[in-house]
């Protein structure tokens, strides 16, 4: 029995970590090109209402997951627009996702689902690897769905890409020293418009993760901050797509321990139960602080024409 009750613990954890894991990933693309990106909450809500939608009027998840990716890479790309080339605020851009990903989904999903959820979604369904389910521990870690293999291929896709191509070098020097790039040859704008539709795109299958496999259903709000937790995870790893998913599973685990002190019926404010990750997450910031160097041209946005009039 106790060996069962720490598979599911493991499980859980791993389930509540890849929506985490998606968007932080997507944020990592984003940011090593130096574009801050704090509407990956934004995104993570795009994602998972567009699947849910779409799932909803075709009754396939996988065109729910394709709506997610076009949906995110769109959100992606206003957010390149708005930082790229008006050169807003990036701040205040992701912000904005934020506010008018909260408000429109809201106003959609009233609209399109009964009371504003979708409930009984046909969701993705695990993958069952005869011969390993039997297996302690690893058979349950090894049930997983496709969208966790996936996340497992990108992870060691970037890693591959970031550090041992010539597009990742290009990516990492544009977000650490734009001018050389673009003195070089490289186009900031085109690189840094790449790289944040890559982050919507990431971040927004996070979105279809919650709905289609985690929830199988869609209610407002239902991001409830994992943009942000992505985020804190992404400062915590250092911007290395390995210690990031890895602070992702750190985050995980600390929301399914909550979840089941809570099932245990102990004798503690379900709050500060709930409040746990959040806790966690800003705890991992402040040991953090003066260890984890952000790409130095995080946030700054660029003005080719200043290298013209030199």
């Amino acid at each position: 029995m106790p060996n069962a009750l720490f598979s599911d613990y493991l499980v859980a954890t791993l389930r509540l970590a890849v929506p985490l894991a998606f968007a932080a990933l997507g944020g990592l693309y984003s940011e090593r090109s130096g574009v801050l990106n704090i509407g990956l909450e934004g995104m993570l809500l795009t994602g998972a209402f567009t699947s849910a939608a779409a799932t909803f009027y075709t009754d396939n998840p996988w065109i729910g997951v394709i709506a997610a990716l076009i949906a995110g890479g769109i959100v992606g790309l206003l957010h390149a627009f708005l930082c790229v080339t008006l050169r807003v605020d990036q701040l205040v851009s992701g912000l904005a996702i934020n506010l008018v990903a909260a408000g429109l989904t809201s106003f959609l999903g009233r609209l399109i689902f009964s009371g504003g959820i979708a409930q009984q979604l046909p969701g993705i369904a695990a993958i069952i690897i005869p011969g390993f389910a039997n297996i302690p521990l690893i058979g349950a870690l090894l049930q997983q769905d496709i969208l966790v293999y996936l996340l497992l291929i990108i992870i060691a896709l970037t890693t591959y890409i970031l550090f041992y191509t010539s597009f990742g070098l290009t990516l990492r020097a544009v977000g650490e020293y734009p001018q050389a790039a673009d003195t070089a040859g490289v186009s900031v704008q085109t690189v840094r418009y790449i790289a944040v539709i890559i982050s919507g795109c990431l971040a927004s299958l996070g979105g279809a993760y919650l709905t289609l496999v985690q929830i199988k259903f869609f209610a407002e709000g239902m991001s409830a901050g994992k943009g942000f937790i992505a985020i804190a995870a992404l400062i915590f790893g250092r911007w290395h797509p390995v210690s990031t998913v890895l602070a992702c599973l750190l985050f995980g685990a600390t929301e399914a321990l909550q979840l089941r002190i809570q099932a245990l019926g102990a004798n503690i404010p379900y709050q500060f139960l709930v409040m746990l990750p959040y806790a966690i997450a800003l705890f991992a910031l402040v040991s953090k602080k003066g260890k984890s160097t952000p790409p130095a041209a995080l946030g700054i946005a660029y003005f080719p024409e200043n290298r013209q009039r030199q």
